[in-house]
């Protein structure tokens, strides 16, 4: 039986309780929740699935050594005791990375050195050679975290924050997080049972991750490479075995709609759906947010709307007014979901949500609320055995201390600063080399031997042809070649991802 060992995976604050969700039902074992990560154990083959299957990881890490110090040089006399030859030889190059959350210990950079130092004193006096550093593209990257005088050494076995899932070919402005995204699904409890919408979709973020959940897909499909493919003791066929089996898809017999304002949106929107081979299922259109209309079919609304931080719009209240206007009398009978920042926004919706949930999008503490829309009066709907708070939406908004009290609407927002270029239509693009990985070098050629080429970035298979997913995903085993490159409650925080 394989050994069975600890993992670590990290997650934005607010998701821990969905990727616990996520690991239990991957099988994983002594799943805890901590802040911003989910301990759990498992051996190599969980650690493999843990990163290609999750939705809600940043990152999975591997543990190999505990240690409590109050100074540097405690943290190179405790990393110096580690026999580094069972992770790394002078041939290879590694990388460390640090966060840091102490009196003590005030700079992660020197954190990291002194790791650094210490792992290079050990070759250099064993060997009277060293292992080199790359930044870019390193054999094995170490992650060190202390909180106040506990640390923790770990192999990162992502690599590449999970988020970057690799069928995103161009973007918005400030799109939304891949990770996210996936979350807010899945907080929503949306079981694929219905169509699904996005009327404010942006580059479509969350319409493919809805697919990927609907169809039971998994997100690390489109990934070039994982860091753990890069270990010693990297098992291809176990991989390949995981990368190859789609016995878990499911059909999905709804559709998943988007909508934006924006034509070069819905361009960028349909461009990375035909990239993760989706379209089957996605239809994206250009339509106002203000112009939406009851949906034929059983829905789910969730939106990510411009609040004013790095999106803005001349009338941003007025938006949410509008927003809140289209949802009671045109969405009877459905649930919609709306992320946003400002109280104020909220306000303007007009509507009593049934749930508000604390999400961070990236450094703002957001809210993400349920709207149950209903026809007639609220007393008529109750009468009629209509449930508005579930119990478990009860217990959750009875808990102290979810929310801060106060977010700053700044006066900005009320001055027609920047307005003009400011406007929910105005978006940057940015058009990625994808001949190239994001470590700059070219990517490797899975062609050959080996699984179904990964998906290429345009959505044809590498005779030029349009193909669906199916024709370019799995089969076989694959040629790995050489020289590929990549880019108890607990507290693991994390200041970057």
């Amino acid at each position: 039986m394989e050994q069975k060992f600890e993992l670590i995976a990290k997650t934005f604050m607010g998701l821990e309780p969905v990727l616990a969700k996520e690991l239990t039902q991957l099988g994983a074992n002594d799943v805890e929740i901590g802040r911003r990560m989910v301990s759990f154990t498992g051996d190599k083959e969980m650690m493999y699935r843990a990163n290609f299957q999750l939705h809600t990881a940043i990152r999975i890490l591997k543990p190999i050594r505990h240690f409590k110090a109050k100074s540097a040089d405690d943290v190179y006399d405790e990393i110096k005791k580690i026999d580094w030859t069972e992770y790394l030889g002078t041939d290879k190059t590694f990388t460390v990375d640090s966060v840091v959350f102490s009196e003590e210990f005030r700079h992660s950079k020197f954190v990291s050195y002194k790791v650094k130092d210490a792992i290079v004193d050990q070759f250099r006096e064993k060997t009277g050679k060293r292992p080199n550093i790359s930044v870019a593209n390193p054999d094995v990257r170490l992650n060190m975290h202390i909180a106040e005088d506990k640390c923790t050494l770990s192999l990162d076995s992502s690599g590449e924050s999970l988020h970057r899932r690799g069928y995103r070919q161009e973007s918005v402005e400030a799109p939304l997080n891949e990770v996210l995204a996936a979350g807010m699904i899945l907080l929503s409890g949306w079981q694929a049972d219905t169509d699904f919408i996005d009327p404010m979709c942006g580059s479509g973020t969350l319409l493919i991750e809805a697919a990927l959940i609907a169809k039971n897909m998994a997100p690390g499909l489109f990934r070039k490479e994982f860091a753990f493919e890069k270990w010693p003791d990297f098992d291809a066929d176990l991989f390949d075995e995981i990368y190859n089996d789609e016995s878990q898809e499911r059909e999905f017999n709804h559709k998943i709609y988007g909508y934006d304002i924006d034509m070069k949106a819905v361009n960028t929107a349909r461009m990375n759906v035909k990239a993760a081979g989706l379209s089957d299922i996605i239809t994206i259109e250009q339509q106002d947010f203000k112009n939406f209309t009851q949906p034929a079919n059983k829905s789910i609304l969730i939106s990510n709307p411009p609040y004013g931080e790095r999106i803005s719009t001349p009338d941003l209240l007025g938006t949410y007014r509008m927003i809140g206007e289209r949802l009671k009398h045109q969405f009877k009978g459905n649930d919609a979901w709306i992320l946003s920042y400002r109280e104020e926004c909220f306000e303007q919706i007009g509507l009593k949500p049934s749930i508000k949930i604390p999400l961070y999008n990236g450094s703002l503490e957001c809210e993400f609320r349920k709207y149950q829309m209903f026809d007639g009066k609220l007393k008529d709907f109750r009468s009629e055995g209509g449930i508005v708070k579930t119990e478990e939406e009860k217990r959750q908004m009875a808990e102290k201390h979810r929310f801060k009290k106060e977010r700053e609407f700044k006066k900005r927002l009320e001055e027609k600063e920047e307005n003009e270029e400011a406007d929910i239509l105005s978006f940057t693009f940015h058009k990625h080399d994808i001949s190239k990985n994001r470590g700059g070098h070219e990517s490797f050629d899975r062609s050959g031997k080996g699984r179904k080429d990964r998906k290429d970035f345009d959505g044809k298979g590498r005779d030029g042809k349009n193909r669906d997913r199916k024709d370019f995903k799995r089969g076989g085993k694959r040629d790995f070649g050489k020289g590929k490159d990549f880019g108890k409650k607990r507290r693991f925080d994390d200041d970057e991802d």
